[in-house]
């Protein structure tokens, strides 16, 4: 009996499909000589920091650095009884022979890996490789696997960069929240992540707007300007100057140009269109697309290559033939496929460019999410205008002398509307506004013609920096470092396109982040976190380095205990370095209080907290309790502006009081009524409308 191992259920439910194993059992399927189960991502993680030792549980700078040896694994509780099933079935006597069929990558070998190793395994293992769930993809996998041994290395590269994520990890945040009393996540991807945002803010911040000016010339439909010129003083002499002369074309350039055709989608690039054109999170991208790929409409989601291998050629040539009738927008289109362009085995590592299916060529949109239906949209016209013709266009550079000054008009006229034909057609069907190509056709023109002509002056202004938003984070994120980093690295800039996504939630999340419209800006914690940090932790400069050594483990190059001695020396050095902070510094994190009002006591300051509103004044310890009965009993909430009006005048008008007597509300005056005992008293006033 042979047991494969999935990641997921669904792609469980897929392979054993295809492969016989029909029979429904309790956390796998059975049937054909074939029992078919799956872990549920990370099945087993890494033990939480406590378990080693129970000191750990609390966070103190003395008990840095945490260095785990020998390292131990936990299976988290929401995914014991997966695990049980699964350890049960690998140690099942009839069980002969494994098939590793996690996701073909690095984390998924390191998923079956830990798995395969925690049940304490020993049975021969082969390896499945495939980038897609379509029954022809998994059956030619099963085909050709190959022994898990030939993944050694690659492994070894997956356990040393998740080693190395959890002592930094761990150790950098707890140093840094201990220092500064605030909980204060560092990671390697997320950290960098954040001091891109952080720059880019103080960019904005600092920019000055600069005022400028341009003289432009024009004579029918012919329009020619200036260069950029700093006063008004300057372009009021200009325009003067041309006033009532003539332009002589003292210049021609002509050149023909041609756009070459865009690459296909690797996750990243699919994220950030579907971001630039449905406004869809980067997670959003990513839950759509791992939706789309277990229904097997879309090829597996989480590649970084824009490719396809050189055996594809086929079956890319009739999934174009397939679409071109499926597509609203490419009926009619007259396209003569050149495959050839999107086909380099070289430049496709763990998995080739994002595709629709021939599953998704039978079905079509049918029963689709609208999200799922602009997904698969977006991927198939992208795989057209891929294997389009160049769009070749002529620009113009015509240069005009006029009173001894130079102006310049610029035109561009389309001579093969190419790829831009299908991407224009596709355009068209969205809601979404997109910008489209404005282009400036010149008259005939010819050197020596000369032009009556009027003149005129524009104030322009310069432009500041733009927020990030998540499509142009992504490709920041994409570029991070990556020219310190080899051609055959397996990862370039910061994180995988499988785990971007994850990074930009979770600094949101945290408070480092927060979104504004498409924006994603920086907090003040996150400015501050940003700043605080060293530079080795806020540089994508940590991640070339270590993509560089993970290359070289999983090419079987380095030595991955050298390379970890090494990473516990950073820990090391790094808990030295920051023993201590500044008194000053360790307040830079704590919230800004909110004044509601002066204390009926003291006369200090009343702020508001988690629970109550409370004196500045710890000697006072006057405190007004969101939760007082007098409120709760009345159903209504004890807010901010209540509390303000009752410390202002005495009183506050509330409206929508409930009665228990009657079952209805009322409006009412509420009377702050005793302050000098310990606790504060409420009442409704005699004169109160009821």
């Amino acid at each position: 009996m042979n047991l494969v191992i999935a990641e997921k259920p669904s792609v469980a439910r897929s392979i054993a499909a295809v492969i016989g194993a029909t029979e429904k059992q309790n956390g796998y399927w059975q049937g054909g000589g074939y029992l078919v189960s799956w872990c549920i991502g990370h099945l087993v993680s890494f033990a939480e920091a406590g378990q080693y030792d129970e000191k750990y549980c609390k966070w103190r700078y003395e008990d840095l650095p945490i260095l785990p040896q020998p390292w131990q694994f936990i299976v988290p509780d929401e995914k014991k009884q997966q695990f049980e099933i699964v350890r049960a079935l690998l140690n099942r006597p009839d069980v002969d022979s494994v098939t590793a069929a996690t996701d073909a990558g690095r984390e998924g070998e390191l998923i079956f890996r830990f798995v395969y190793q925690l049940a304490g395994c020993t049975k021969p293992v082969k390896r499945l490789w495939i980038s897609s769930m379509e029954d022809a993809a998994i059956r030619e996998g099963f085909a050709n696997l190959r022994p898990d041994s030939d993944y050694d290395a690659l492994y070894q590269s997956a356990l040393c960069r998740a080693k190395a994520d959890w002592l930094v990890g761990i150790n950098a945040t707890r140093l840094f929240s201990v220092l500064y009393h605030k909980t204060l996540t560092v990671g390697r991807v997320q950290t960098p992540t954040l001091k891109m945002l952080v720059d880019r803010d103080a960019k904005i911040l600092r920019f000055q707007k600069e005022k400028y000016y341009t003289v432009g010339i024009q004579s029918g439909s012919l329009k020619a300007d200036s260069g950029r010129i700093a006063s008004m003083d300057e372009a009021n002499t200009l325009k003067a100057t041309c006033a009532g002369t003539s332009a002589i074309c003292t210049s021609i350039k002509r050149e023909r140009k041609a756009e070459q055709p865009p690459k296909l989608y690797d996750l990243t690039a699919l994220q950030r269109e579907a971001n630039r054109l449905f406004g869809f999170t980067a997670k959003q991208t990513l839950d759509y697309a791992q939706q789309l790929y277990e229904k097997k409409l879309l090829t597996y989601p989480r590649t970084d290559s824009q490719y396809l291998t050189e055996d594809m050629g086929q079956t890319a040539q009739h999934l174009v033939s397939d679409l071109l009738g499926l597509l609203s927008f490419a009926q009619g289109l007259d396209l003569t496929p050149e495959v050839g362009r999107v086909l380099n085995s070289k430049k496709v590592s763990d998995h080739h460019a994002i595709l629709p299916t021939a599953e998704f060529v039978k079905q079509g949109f049918t029963g689709l999410a609208e999200s799922e239906c602009k997904l698969m949209n977006l991927v198939c016209s992208k795989l057209l205008c891929a294997i389009a013709a160049p769009h070749e266009y002529e620009t113009v550079t015509a240069v005009f002398s006029c009173a001894g000054n130079e102006f310049t008009a610029k035109g561009k006229t389309v001579l093969v509307p190419g790829w831009k034909e299908i991407d224009q057609r596709f355009r068209s069907t969205l809601k979404a506004d997109t910008e489209e190509e404005v282009l400036n056709t010149l008259p005939e023109l010819a050197e020596g013609q000369s032009y009556s002509v009027v003149s005129d002056i524009s104030e322009h202004f310069t432009s500041p920096p733009k927020a990030y938003t998540e499509d142009t984070l992504l490709s920041a994120m994409e570029r991070a470092g990556s020219e310190d980093m080899p051609e055959e690295a397996e990862r370039k800039g910061l994180g995988t396109p499988a785990t971007r996504a994850a990074i930009l939630e979770k600094l949101v999340q945290m408070g480092f982040v927060q979104r504004k419209g498409k924006q994603l800006v920086p907090t003040k914690d996150g400015i501050n976190l940003a700043v605080v940090l060293p530079e080795s932790l806020t540089s994508p400069a940590l991640t070339a380095e270590w993509e560089n050594r993970l290359t070289e483990i999983a090419k079987g190059n380095a030595d991955p205990d050298e390379f970890m001695a090494e990473i516990e020396a950073q820990v090391r050095q790094l808990v030295k370095t920051y023993s201590c902070i500044s008194a000053d510094k360790q307040n830079l994190f704590q919230s800004e209080r909110v004044v509601i009002g002066k204390c009926p006591r003291c006369g200090e300051n009343i702020y508001e907290g988690k629970k109550n509103f409370y004196c500045g004044n710890r000697g006072c310890q006057f405190v007004m309790w969101k939760n007082d009965r007098f409120f709760e009993q009345r159903k209504k909430a004890f807010t901010p502006k209540i509390a303000a009006a009752l410390l202002k005048n005495g009183k506050a008008k509330i409206k929508g009081l409930y009665s228990e007597k009657t079952g209805k509300t009322y409006d009412a005056t509420v009377l702050l009524a005793d302050t000098g005992s310990k606790y504060v008293n409420y009442r409704i006033a005699t004169d109160s409308i009821m």
